[in-house]
Order: structure tokens, then sequence, then C-alpha cells
């Protein structure tokens, strides 16, 4: 399994739900129902200080579990990875990656 922390576009139904990704140029398509959860974020390692009243998006993080495969190939192997969506700005994050085999970005400590 690779980690990594590279920013990602991500297409979404009117609903959130992760619909194509593109990765370094190549576009996959979500092909499975993805899987939504919260993970806490080490959000002081980020902000210098916490507002009162906000609380989604600070403290936790929107994390989806995707199985994309290439959009150009129907027949490409499938490919699961978890990418972070920030609540505040709208950006998405790659990261993990888990056939690290199947997948060449470059990996951050």
């Amino acid at each position: 399994m690779g980690m990594f922390t590279q920013s990602v576009a991500v297409s979404c139904t009117t609903t959130g739900m992760p619909l194509h990704v593109e990765v370094q140029g190549r576009s996959y398509t979500v092909a499975a129902p993805p899987r939504r959860w919260y993970e806490r974020r080490r959000w002081w390692a980020e902000e210098y200080r916490a507002e009162r009243g906000r609380g989604a998006g600070l403290v936790d993080h929107e994390v989806w579990r995707l199985q994309v495969r290439l959009s150009r190939a129907r027949t490409a192997p499938l490919l699961t990875i978890d990418v972070a969506h920030h609540l505040d700005s709208g950006r998405w994050r790659l990261i993990r990656v888990h056939d690290a085999g199947a997948l060449t970005l470059r990996e951050t400590a």
C-alpha cells in the first residue's frame, strides 16, 4: 500500500458522490459503489487556531474509498484508492493507493 498526499481532481454527482478522478493527467472512472467515512485530522499541524463553533472540516475530514479503472480502457483492472475531501476548501487529495504497483506516483513522507 502506498501513502500519498497529492492533489487530484474529482468530479461528483449532485449529492457529492465521486464519479471520476484525474491523477497526473490520467482519467479514472469510479467502477463500484464508493464507501465514505470521516477521520480525525491533525488540524493543529495545519491551522494556527480553531475558531469557536467551527468543527466540520476542521476536526474531521471526509475520506472516500474508490474502486476505479482507466476511463479509456473499460477492461482495465480495478484499482482501489482513498481520497480525502477538505470540506472548507473543496480540495481533494489522494492519500492511499491499495494496489501500489498499479499506479506510479511520488510518495511523500
